[in-house]
């Protein structure tokens, strides 16, 4: 399939003006896929001088390299420009700088435009989901006025109309269904979910698991250990989630399995990349310093297992990336008394 796939679909006329917040990887694909979709893209680099870059280059070679960005993609470092008239507002800001973002910009927020979160965690501080950050900032944009993006789908991947499934999830399921038209190509196909709170925690807390699986590689480990470390990891996952509201059945779905596997298996996985130089042997500053993206499942951990332990909720997996990359445990020594726990029938 080409690079031009995502130029197949008639455009939508309903949408007008998309400002797509935060010019990383994600940010970079979904404001092509859109644009491909016949929409009127800003793309928001926060940066003046990558903004201008952005302008000049016309690719992404920090984030995205080797991707032609469409001409007709505006890019601005103003947020009040890429926001003027906008009717959808997507935020593709790494989760935990999505309050810092938007107490700067929520009042140049059009009040009716559609928020659509493409950002995957759980602020560390509060314990937060991203659309309860919203909610507290913006007081009217739940439920008709939020929805989350989530499942496998890499930049690198969908930038190049490689077909990717993904699910779209709001308190209110017209909501929902907008953001499926939205979004929807030959080559990126959308579900609907009204279960907003599973949706998130399992696009938040499978980047732990792909931490942990990352450990494992980097240790040598083979594919038993895998196959193992994604089922049990998807069972931690879903019941931190049930306890948390959201429905057994997502976690089964693309923002849960799908996700987990994807992110978990994938050369393009930077949560999977931590682990696995950890398993080599390097220290948590050490792999941070030397990546310019992100990998969410970090501070996540942190923050998933103060949620687990809140709730009364057991997650081994969880508590054994957070010693390793937290409290200096010996990765093999976190495996072993993982294998060495009491025995127990399988949920």
């Amino acid at each position: 399939m080409s690079s031009n796939s995502t130029k197949s679909s008639a455009p939508n006329p309903e949408v007008v003006n998309v400002a797509v917040l935060g010019a990383g990887s994600w940010g970079t694909a979904i404001a092509l896929l859109l644009r491909g979709k016949g929409c009127g893209v800003r793309l928001w680099e926060f940066r003046p001088e990558a903004a201008e870059r952005l302008r000049r280059e016309r690719e992404n070679r920090e984030f995205l390299p080797g991707i032609p960005l469409a001409p007709e993609i505006l890019i601005d470092h103003d947020a009040g420009r890429c926001l003027a008239d906008t009717e959808i507002v997507i935020l593709a800001i790494p989760s935990q700088f999505v309050r810092q973002a938007l107490t700067k910009i929520k009042d140049l927020i059009p009040p009716q435009a559609l928020i659509i979160n493409a950002a995957k965690g759980i602020e560390e501080r509060t314990l937060m989901r991203p659309s309860q950050v919203v909610r507290e900032l913006i007081a009217n944009a739940l439920p008709h006025r939020y929805a989350a993006l989530s499942g496998p789908s890499h930049a690198e991947e969908v930038s190049r109309g490689i077909p990717t499934s993904v699910v779209a999830a709001s308190e209110n399921i017209e909501t929902a269904k907008r953001v499926q038209e939205l979004f929807a190509t030959p080559g990126f196909r959308v579900y609907a979910s009204e279960d907003l709170v599973g949706v998130e925690l399992g696009g938040a807390l499978k980047n732990i698991i792909a931490i942990a699986t990352g450990i494992c590689d980097g240790l040598g480990f083979g594919d038993n250990t895998k196959g193992a470390l994604l089922t049990r990891g998807l069972a931690e996952i879903t019941r931190l989630g049930v306890k948390l509201g959201g429905q057994p059945r997502t976690f089964a779905g693309l923002s849960g399995m799908g996700d987990l596997i994807t992110t978990c298996t994938s050369r393009h996985s930077r949560n999977r990349y931590v682990g696995e130089q950890i398993g080599r042997g390097k220290r948590l500053n050490e792999v941070l310093a030397g990546m310019t993206m992100i990998a969410e499942g970090v501070r996540t951990c942190r923050s998933a297992r103060e949620l687990a332990r809140r709730e009364g909720v057991p997650m081994p997996i969880t508590e054994a990336v957070h010693s390793i990359l937290f409290e200096d445990k010996n990765p093999k020594q976190a495996v072993t008394e993982l294998m060495t726990r009491d025995l127990k029938v399988e949920d």
